[in-house]
Parts: C-alpha cells; structure tokens; sequence
C-alpha cells in the first residue's frame, strides 16, 4: 500500500500539535515515525490508519493505482498499540478465532500455528485478563504483524517486552513484514526502528 501525505496537520484545544507533513509511504517501505513523548506520534499513526481526521491537508492510501476509500480501508490494514483493548474475558483461541473472522491471518495460519507463533500455546484456555503486560502485548502485536493486511502500523512495539520479547518481535518482523508497507511510531529505540530505512522525526514539524 502507498499513502501519500499533503500538508497534514492536526490541532488539539487551539495548538497544533505538528503541522505541514509531506510525505510519501510508497509500497512495501519501512518507516520509523520518531519523536519526544506527546509531540504526536501516535496521532499521526491513528491519521495513517483512517481514524483520525486530519485538522488540515489531505491523505490518499492506494493499492496499486486504486485509491481506497476511508470505509474500505480497515480491510486493509492492521495495528498493533499497547493502548488497544482486547476483550480480556476472552481466551486467546477464541480471540484469534474472533479475530480470524473479520480479517484472514497470512499464509493460511490457522488458529493453533498463530498461538504457536504467539508463544501462547500453555495458555490457549487462559483468559485474557490474568495474562501478564508481557503476554498481553505479544497477543496484540502479534496478531497485527500475523493478519493478512498490506499496511502494518505499529505503535511502541517493545512497550511492556522484555529482552526475550524483543528477540521474539525480531524474528516475527523479519519472517513477516517482506510484503508490508511497515510505519512504526517509537521512542527512537533501535530494536524498533531498525527494520526502517526511512525515519521522520515528527519534532520537527511542530507549528509555533
């Protein structure tokens, strides 16, 4: 998928929070959205995916030479965030399952081969809620990374992981992620970042 950008800002109670955005996600591009904390990255992430309305400019997503509609783009994308709600009273399988049903997994993965991929396999009948922050997270990103969708956005990936969780992230970006067009919002960290060759420090188009 390729978005393109043109003069995206966005204001919150009366101040921009950044402002004048040009840029191009061309397709299968990898790119790190980097900054200090509140200077928006998340805000343009949740732009990127459709969610959330630009104060100003304009944002086009095209597959091919197709442009998509806003209200067909979430068949096309998937999302990974910390702040993302899971219903917890669930078990994972039947979060997958659930999952499964509004958007295919890539390959043909089936429910098990995901909890494998997962590292959830002991916990398969587990609810949701008495997972850790740890398992919690790998349940989200993992299921973003997994679905079958050309654009993977990514929000603090390594949030709540630990050494062994940031290995587990490496292996699935760089099994999964080939095809994708991967936008990435992080604290600057290198074990998020280092999968993009393109990077846009959002600090800088903060309006005075």
């Amino acid at each position: 998928m390729k978005i393109a950008c043109t003069d995206i800002g966005k204001k919150y109670q009366g101040q921009w929070i950044f402002s004048n955005i040009n840029f191009d996600f061309v397709e299968k591009s990898k790119t790190a959205i980097i900054g200090f904390n509140g200077s928006g990255k998340s805000t343009l992430l949740s732009i990127l995916s459709g969610y959330t309305s630009p104060t100003k400019g304009a944002i086009k997503h095209y597959i091919g030479h197709s442009e998509i509609s806003k209200d067909e783009l979430f068949n096309h994308l998937s999302i990974g965030s910390p702040y993302l709600d899971v219903p917890e009273e669930l078990n994972p399988f039947e979060l997958i399952k659930t999952f499964s049903s509004f958007k295919p997994f890539i390959e043909g993965l089936n429910e098990i081969q995901i909890l494998e991929r997962l590292r959830l396999s002991k916990e398969a009948e587990k609810p949701i809620k008495y997972f850790s922050s740890g398992m919690k997270q790998r349940l989200k990103i993992g299921l973003a990374i997994l679905a079958d969708a050309p654009l993977l956005l990514l929000d603090e990936p390594l949030s709540n992981l630990d050494k062994e969780g940031s290995q587990w992230f490496g292996e699935l970006m760089q099994q999964y992620i080939n095809d994708k067009t991967v936008i990435i919002a992080s604290n600057n960290i290198e074990d998020e970042i280092k999968y993009c060759s393109s990077i846009i420090d959002i600090s800088k188009y903060k309006k005075s």
